[in-house]
């Protein structure tokens, strides 16, 4: 037996929240599916996390940020809040709990067929928001690591007091890297940090926050096709930023003035230590010069716009790195702990679907699929950089839902003609 249902929306964050107020207001029968509760992806960060744009950027649906810090940073529990308190004003057809296993073409009614922890579905539309962070990026290897040195990835960090007493080597210098890394330095911890290819941008620019740049500039509603790095941007790492204490840029170099220990790239565990890639220097000069590109290209645009924002240097960090051992002693530096801010994968291999390119990434255009019928919402740069923030996600919820709707009346004039 199964139950039939107009349109499934599978994956419960901001992004299948806002299909359902665009599904609601359009009076059409859909249920969303969460393997979890309202909120878990925001729950489970660590407890000093908060968001990287300004609160005033949150525009969910039918629900834009009235509190009274527009350009503060929600702490995690605020943002649990915000998002609870947005299901509450419209009350969606939440089911908690539910966990899809599979989804496959349906040989009856409905077009689509999911099996679920709840029973089998058959939907005639279905729309997947549940992103592309399915699981953790662990490296592999992993369980090279000597005993006694616990090994977690980010996903799995809440606090400095939870992990083994000794140093922390963080592996991964994105926003989670650094944000961690921080963390753990104001709570008195010695902190080691391999740095990667994450960029930095600056917090404040010319006197306004950087995301003011981005919606000035037009770069925050860029569609991604017209990006200079095309679609590849959406497998790019975030560049490090922080809201932190009102919001600040995160500077390596700085850090490392402050105590933190940058190290190259690993490569591996061998003989009890971590095998370093080396680099570090040219590796901070790349960061370093996405950051210095970024201010470039608002000067430039301030000298072509006529704007009266005032000139502003910036005097860089005076810190360079030491000659580094291509062998890291993870003993003789005291580590107990080693943090992999790696990252995740995508797992879409529960969708037996002739959809996603050979990487297994799903193909669209702004979350319309060849397939009648499938959309997908809430991915990193689905359509701008809006589209996995609280700042455009629900313009794309409204765009898929308004071509399902047109869709679905075309199939309806069909029949009625037949």
């Amino acid at each position: 037996m199964y139950t039939l249902i107009e349109t499934v929306v599978v994956g419960g964050g901001q992004a299948g929240l806002s299909v359902s107020w665009h599904l609601k207001q359009a009076g059409l029968d859909h249920v969303v599916l969460d393997r979890g509760q309202i909120g878990d992806t925001w729950r489970k960060r660590w407890d000093s996390f908060c968001l990287v744009s300004p609160n005033k950027l949150c525009r969910l649906p039918g629900f834009p940020y009235e509190g009274d810090d527009p350009d503060g940073f929600m702490l995690r529990d605020e943002i649990v809040n915000y998002i609870e308190d947005y299901a509450r004003s419209f009350h969606p057809p939440y089911r908690t709990g539910v966990e899809v296993t599979s989804i496959q073409a349906s040989s009856g009614p409905g077009r689509f067929e999911l099996t679920t922890s709840d029973g089998l579905l058959r939907a005639q539309n279905l729309i997947v928001t549940v992103g592309t962070h399915q699981l953790p990026n662990i490296p592999n290897w992993h369980c090279d690591l000597p005993l006694g040195v616990t090994g977690i990835h980010t996903c799995d960090y809440r606090n400095s007091a939870n992990l083994p007493d000794g140093a922390v080597f963080i592996i991964g210098s994105g926003q989670s890297g650094c944000q961690v890394a921080e963390d753990l330095h104001s709570c008195g911890r010695d902190v080691h940090l391999a740095v990667g290819s994450a960029g930095r941008i600056p917090r404040r620019y010319r006197g306004r926050d950087i995301f003011e740049w981005d919606l000035a500039t037009g770069y925050m509603n860029l569609p991604v096709k017209d990006h200079p790095k095309g679609t590849a941007i959406r497998f790019k790492a975030h560049p490090h930023l922080s809201g932190r204490e009102g919001g600040r840029t995160i500077d390596l170099r700085q850090m490392a003035l402050s105590g933190i220990k940058l190290h190259s790239k690993v490569e591996g565990v061998q003989g009890g230590c971590l095998a370093l890639a080396g680099g570090l220097e040219e590796t901070l000069k790349a960061v370093d010069d996405v950051c210095n590109a970024e201010m470039e290209s608002i000067d430039k645009f301030v000298a072509e716009n006529g704007f009266d924002d005032p000139k502003e240097v910036v005097v860089p960090t005076n810190w360079q790195p030491k000659p580094e051992s291509p062998f890291f002693d993870l003993a003789a530096a005291n580590i107990s702990t080693v943090i992999y801010a790696t990252g995740f994968h995508r797992d879409f291999g529960w969708i037996d679907l002739p959809v996603f390119d050979e990487s297994g990434y799903p193909q669209y255009e702004r979350g319309i699929t060849e397939i009648a019928g499938l959309y997908f919402c809430g991915l990193h740069w689905m359509h701008t950089q809006g589209s996995g923030l609280f700042y455009g996600v629900g313009e794309d919820a409204e765009y898929v839902v308004d071509h399902l709707i047109s869709n679905s009346n075309k199939q309806g004039e069909r029949q009625h003609q037949a």
